[in-house]
């Protein structure tokens, strides 16, 4: 019976630690070692600034470990620029409230989605701009629409990663894909030609570009902010 009990408590033991899930704003072992670098270390913002600013607002605060969006804090950008990159990050969002995550960003137009292809964080149920399917959580804005098996309610946080590699860029949140296109492709240029951006000068022709993160004036906050480079 002891010897029964022994073993038992050596297996839970060795599941606990098997399936033992990294703190938030670190990385795992396995993800140091594959290259991946933290965006976002849950104490400072020391990877990101403003549009068109060397600073960062104050109004961008640290909350429980998260970034928060207080309103008036701006858009924001890495201060680096990347190429070919997989990147995860979590969000959650206020209720009612509209954000962005953007890729190829540069600070050659007005605003920072001037260029840049915008990921859509919305809250579904609530905000208006969801009358418009392309517009829903998870989507490549105005562009490809998210399955609705990706979207979970306000104020629940939602993982997403971004990946592009030779202009090809894909997408999933909670775990399900929600884009798989070509940017520059002729499918992709009718998607923008049939869409806001279709008048736009120059928007996602940029090679590289930075990650930004948007100011839409409603609370948001993000988390677990990791790239690598590929």
């Amino acid at each position: 019976m002891l010897k029964s009990i022994s073993m038992l408590s050596i297996a839970l033991t060795f599941s606990s630690t098997a399936f033992a899930k990294t703190a938030d704003n670190q990385l795992s072992k396995e993800e140091q070692k594959a290259g991946w670098q933290l965006l976002f270390n849950g104490q400072d913002m020391s990877h990101w600034r403003n549009f068109k600013s060397d600073t960062l607002s104050s109004k961008w605060t640290i909350d429980d470990g998260a970034m928060l969006l207080t309103q008036g804090g701006g858009d924001i950008l890495t201060k680096k620029s990347y190429v070919n990159f997989d990147l995860k990050l979590d969000w959650k969002i206020s209720e009612v409230g509209n954000s962005g995550i953007f890729v190829l960003a540069d600070e050659l137009g007005k605003y920072i989605y001037s260029h840049a292809p915008e990921i859509q964080i919305i809250d579904n149920e609530r905000h208006s701009d969801t009358k418009i399917d392309s517009h829903l959580s998870g989507s490549i804005y105005d562009l490809l629409t998210a399955p609705t098996s990706a979207h979970k309610p306000a104020m629940q946080w939602n993982t997403v990663r971004i990946k592009m590699l030779n202009n090809h860029l894909q997408v999933w949140q909670n775990g399900v894909s929600t884009a798989s296109i070509v940017v520059g492709s002729s499918t992709w240029n009718t998607l923008v030609k049939n869409s806001k951006f279709a008048t736009w000068s120059n928007f996602a022709t940029a090679k590289q570009g930075r990650i930004g993160l948007q100011d839409h004036g409603d609370k948001v906050w993000f988390k677990n902010i990791k790239i690598k480079e590929l």
